[in-house]
């Protein structure tokens, strides 16, 4: 994608921000496994939180197009920081669409900010991609809700200061029809929170949320009763092709640490890039980078047209993170028995990516989803 001068001065922000405060701390975060809010609110300030979102608001009002940039720099430094910037642009718009003002001037200025950190609770035990399955009640208990359940797999889980929840307002039978959302603050009593030990992303934590007799306002839902699944369901486009783009900014760094090192690297009386079994897996790697990577904008262009993006985005969601852990797991050999070292990050970003093979949407369920967008209900075999 060719930039604007717009886009590339704030790809310029976000790739010195990137480089020079993330990046050079990405492993003693993992380390630490806590996510220092001083950095989300250094974001808030450079404007690279929310910068789709209305200036009303705190935002910029940009381009979907532009906020892939600002994603694809931030990941560079650390992918699991730019996590947090894809979801402020998914959970701020979905907010904006169907919260009351009260609710949007409450949390949406706060998340740009980099001030409050929001998750987004859908996946239960019993149930992940067949989300309009969830078993998450809510019941009406005169001027409130009154939810009861778990949700699990839920990124932020202990950290995040609220929730979009979605709970099953209606029968099991009414399927998606019958689930509501609803904002729900994480200090709000009978509310309890685990943290997973996962194989990557510690700083973004991953854990079940537990509700026991949870009451939420019914002024805190988000549209109306049993419109919640298709609110969420318009944001996922727009975020499985930021999610690609926080893959390919990730694998991009192990790449261009790999070309400076087969130059550096000497066997045999010379650099080891003269060597074409060297050289070629990463040309390989380095091409197959930046076709995801055109696909990607192409998505979200696509978006910003108003038109429709729905196989675009999913193509790119199941592509882009093989394609980036394929890219860095080819770096980690190239650096031969040093790769192999957890001195260097390579091995974290694998691990990092990999979760996007699962999170937000498996490959298959993408790929469910472009055959459907090409041959309709016929490619669902349990269609109704």
């Amino acid at each position: 994608m060719i930039l604007n001068d717009d886009q590339r001065a704030i790809r310029d922000i976000a790739r010195r921000f990137a480089r020079e405060k993330l990046l050079p701390h990405y492993q003693a975060r993992e380390k630490s496994g806590v996510l220092d809010r001083r950095l989300l609110r250094e974001m808030g300030e450079l404007g690279l939180l929310g910068a789709d979102l209305p200036e009303t608001y705190g935002g910029l009002g940009l381009a979907g197009t532009t906020i892939g940039v600002i994603a694809e720099e931030l990941a560079y430094g650390d992918f699991n920081i730019s996590a947090v910037q894809v979801g402020v642009s998914l959970l701020g718009a979905i907010i904006m669409a169907s919260a009351r003002p009260e609710l949007v001037a409450k949390y949406v200025p706060a998340m740009i900010a980099g001030e409050k950190l929001l998750g987004i609770c859908v996946t239960e035990p019993s149930g992940g991609s067949d989300a309009a399955a969830m078993k998450l009640r809510a019941r009406r208990d005169g001027d409130h809700y009154v939810l009861k359940g778990e949700k699990t797999s839920i990124s932020f889980a202990d950290r995040a200061d609220a929730f979009i929840v979605f709970a099953r307002t209606g029968t099991p039978e009414q399927g998606a029809a019958g689930v509501t959302a609803m904002m729900v603050d994480a200090d709000t009593p009978g509310i309890a929170r685990t943290k997973f030990d996962d194989v990557g992303s510690a700083i973004v934590g991953r854990g079940s949320v537990f509700f026991e007799d949870v009451r939420v306002p019914l002024t805190n839902r988000l549209g109306e009763e049993g419109q919640g699944f298709s609110h969420v369901m318009r944001g996922f486009d727009y975020s499985r092709a930021l999610i690609a783009l926080e893959c390919i900014g990730c694998a991009q760094a192990s790449l261009d640490e790999a070309w400076a090192y087969v130059k550096e690297r000497e066997a045999f009386g010379g650099p080891i890039a003269k060597f074409q079994g060297v050289t070629f897996p990463l040309v390989e790697q380095e091409s197959l980078i930046a076709a995801v990577r055109e696909l990607s904008y192409n998505a979200l262009a696509l978006r910003d047209a108003g038109l429709p993006h729905t196989a675009e985005a999913a193509m790119v969601k199941w592509l882009g993170p093989k394609t980036a852990f394929d890219t860095i797991h080819q770096c980690l050999l190239t650096f031969g028995h040093y790769g192999w070292s957890k001195d260097l990050p390579h091995q974290q970003r694998m691990r990092d990516v990999m979760g996007l093979e699962i999170g937000d949407g498996t490959a298959g369920i993408m790929k469910l989803i472009v055959a459907r967008e090409r041959v309709g209900r016929a490619a669902v075999q349990y269609a109704k």
